[in-house]
This record gives structure tokens, C-alpha cells and sequence, in this order.
């Protein structure tokens, strides 16, 4: 099974082929427009602005599973990354990541690179894991998706590489995908 398997719809509607982005080098982001991690928008626009011509894809999958961090509708994500962002890579309709009705590219995700651990030497860890114990303990369980942000890097091949939680900063991980250009 490969992530080229999977099909989803665009923030328009629109069903994608996930096949469309093979012989590219993927980094799939859980997104949300109202929380701390959102100016993470900025510096993945900047590494799509760095990496898109030499085969870097972003693709960003709105998420209003934690804390309604995404209470708007897609035209409003869309608007909003937009205008406070720029983002220009790829965006895909709200969808949630975690449970019953998570989306079937996150459930492979998940399974093909298992949660780790959180760094708790960053404070904002601490914080993520207190508010899942309290409000959400099912998704400090197995590999469920812990918070808004957290990225997937996926080969040329459709492989997943490696899973990169919320408090990793974007811009740490260009390395990681100049390994895989």
C-alpha cells in the first residue's frame, strides 16, 4: 500500500487523486486556523517556496478535531490561509484525522509511522498532553495524532518516512527533505 493508493477532495470540492503527486517528495500537515500553531503556516510556505521546483509537495488537511480550532468552512480556511499566509500549496477539505471518521489517508499515515513520544523538555508538550488527558484521552492512545500540525514526510515513492509532532518547527526539518529531493 502506498499513499498514492488514497484519493481525497481539494478545499473546492474537487477529488484528488493522490496518484497525481507520485515522483514527489510530500509533506502532509493536519492543520487548524485558531491554534498556537497556526503561524506555522508561514514557514511551510516558505519551505513550499524553497522546495516546490525541486519536486516538494505541502499538502495541508484542516482539522477541527481538537479544541474546534477549525470552526470555519472550507471557503473560510481557504480565504484565511490565504490572506494571512499566502499559502499557495495544496489544501483539502476539513477532515478529521483521529477516530471512527478519520480520513483513510490519515489512518495510513498513522499506521505507517507510529507516534514516538512527545518531547517534554518543550513546555508546549506538557501543555498538549494536560489538555488530552483531560478532554481528550483517546488520542493519547497508540498512534492516534496527538495535535493540530503534526507533519508526515512521504518519498518519491509514496513511502512514509518519518512523523514529525506539533511542536516541531518546519523549518527544522528541511534537511530531512533535501535527504528525499
Amino acid at each position: 500500500m502506498s499513499f498514492y493508493n488514497f484519493k481525497a477532495n481539494n478545499i473546492d470540492g474537487d477529488e484528488v487523486n493522490l496518484s497525481e503527486y507520485e515522483g514527489k517528495v510530500l509533506l502532509v500537515v493536519n492543520t487548524a486556523s485558531k491554534c498556537g500553531f497556526t503561524p506555522q503556516y508561514e514557514d511551510l510556505q516558505k519551505l513550499y517556496d524553497q522546495y516546490q521546483s525541486q519536486g516538494l509537495e505541502i499538502l495541508g488537511f484542516p482539522c477541527n478535531q481538537f479544541e474546534a480550532q477549525e470552526p470555519g468552512s472550507n471557503d473560510e480556511t481557504k480565504n484565511f490561509c490565504s490572506l494571512n499566509y499566502g499559502v499557495s500549496f495544496p489544501l483539502f477539505e476539513k477532515s478529521d484525522v483521529n477516530g471512527s471518521e478519520a480520513h483513510p489517508v490519515f489512518k495510513f499515515l498513522k499506521e505507517a509511522a507510529p507516534f514516538e513520544g512527545l518531547d517534554f523538555s518543550n513546555p508546549t508538550n506538557k501543555i498538549i498532553d494536560k489538555i488530552l488527558s483531560e478532554k481528550y484521552p483517546e488520542f493519547r492512545m497508540g498512534n492516534a495524532i496527538r495535535w493540530n500540525f503534526t507533519k508526515f514526510l512521504v518519498d518519491k515513492n509514496g513511502n512514509v518516512v518519518k512523523r514529525f509532532e506539533s511542536s516541531v518547527e518546519p523549518l527544522s526539518i528541511a534537511s530531512d527533505i533535501e535527504g528525499l529531493l
